[in-house]
């Protein structure tokens, strides 16, 4: 049950990676953020990138996303290492 319960986070986490992927790549192209889609993603990945607004960007570009997945890869160690202590009792 608990190595199911990892995986599924495991897997939003992933999923919520792609989605900032996607989000940053929606805006090299002009009017794509106003899209459905662009909207949606606006509204999903917008919170989360909110946190890291003190990153400066440099050059023009921005690498607060970056970060932002870093920090996701972080806590899908985390997680991955809770379920493995919590799966030895």
């Amino acid at each position: 049950m608990i190595g199911f319960i990892v995986w599924t986070i495991n897997q939003l986490i992933n999923l919520y990676i792609w989605a900032i992927i996607i989000w940053c790549l929606l805006s090299w192209f002009p009017g794509a953020r106003s899209s459905s889609l662009g909207g949606l993603l606006d509204r999903l990945v917008r919170p989360y990138m909110d946190f890291f607004d003190f990153i400066p960007p440099l050059g023009g570009v921005s690498f607060s996303p970056v970060v932002a997945i870093g920090v996701l890869y972080l806590v899908q160690y985390g997680v991955r290492a809770l379920g493995a202590v919590l799966h030895q009792f």
